[in-house]
């Protein structure tokens, strides 16, 4: 009966730099569509009155993957 190989029992195990640049370059995407999106809905709503300047909005973002078994929601204020 033949072996299985060494190198193909072995997993590959990533470096922790190599995590951080990969999550660094997908927050930075969110970040910059995130911020757009925000911006565009706080206009909207102070042009239709929904919201008036010097009012405080909590706002969430949700982060979520089901390999990860990620599901977490982050809340804060934004002062207008």
């Amino acid at each position: 009966m033949k072996r299985p190989r060494a190198e193909a029992l072995t997993l590959r195990v990533m470096d922790d730099a190599t995590i951080n640049t990969a999550v660094s370059r997908f927050l930075k995407s969110v970040s910059a569509s995130g911020h757009r999106e925000i911006e565009k809905a706080v206009r909207k709503a102070l042009a239709s009155g929904a919201v008036r300047e010097g009012e405080t909005l909590t706002v969430g973002v949700t982060l979520a993957n089901e390999k990860l078994d990620l599901d977490i929601t982050i809340f804060n204020k934004i002062e207008l």
